[in-house]
């Protein structure tokens, strides 16, 4: 078991929309993606404070894939904030953008962290705004101030988002717990890999929130 100190831990939940499900077929669904509910509520109940973030991307941007055969090809032009094209997904104002059934509303969370709104950036990570890491979403500042040491992470998906979101909050210096169950992946093999990345950076991976206790 990992013993938590709750006043100085948070749950954070990458990136759990329904564009990134089966939800939304026609997005970038991950299989399974819908079913991390209960295990994002679960790891909740440890933390001190709640907190998302949410990819709310514009309806057009370069990144956009027009074909299928688009989808992870580079992105051409002088965009240096990009850097692959994607499905069109999670674009404000339509269902891919809301939150997975049974989690919270917006409002119930402690801090919500909006990234990927300008057309010439896709981050991967909920940190920063940019592939570059150098335009803050605050999220790391939020955290300081209020002296939280651990982080526990579950959301979509394990091999992007939330395998770059662990690796900015490695190197920022808080212990991260990541929930194997509260996540999941676009591929097995590049999750895999992202698994043992984490790991690598220190972070520290669980099966599911049984594996965790409050002191």
């Amino acid at each position: 078991m990992l013993t938590l100190e709750p006043l100085a831990t948070v749950s954070f939940e990458v990136d759990p929309q329904r564009g990134f499900t089966p939800l939304c077929p026609d997005e970038l669904p991950v299989a399974e993606g819908e079913q991390i509910v209960d295990e994002l509520n679960a790891q909740a109940q440890f933390g001190r404070y709640r907190i998302v973030s949410k990819d709310c991307h514009p309806p057009e941007a370069p990144w956009m894939a027009r074909t299928a055969e688009e989808i992870m090809a580079p992105v051409s032009g002088d965009y240096p904030g990009l850097d692959i094209k994607w499905p069109r997904h999670c674009v404000v104002g339509t269902e891919g953008n809301r939150l997975l059934p049974g989690l919270p509303e917006e409002a119930a969370y402690d801090l919500l962290i909006e990234k990927g709104v300008d057309p010439l950036k896709h981050p991967y990570g909920a940190c920063y705004q940019d592939l570059a890491e150098r335009e803050t979403t605050g999220v790391i500042e939020w955290l300081r101030e209020r002296q939280i040491k651990t982080v526990i992470v579950g959301g979509l998906a394990t091999d992007f988002c939330v395998k770059t979101t662990v690796l900015q909050l490695r190197r920022a210096g808080f212990r991260v717990l990541v929930n194997l169950a509260a996540c999941r992946g676009v591929a097995a093999e590049s999750s895999a890999t992202a698994c043992i990345t984490m790991r690598r950076a220190g972070a520290e991976l669980i099966a599911d929130s049984s594996e965790l206790e409050s002191a």
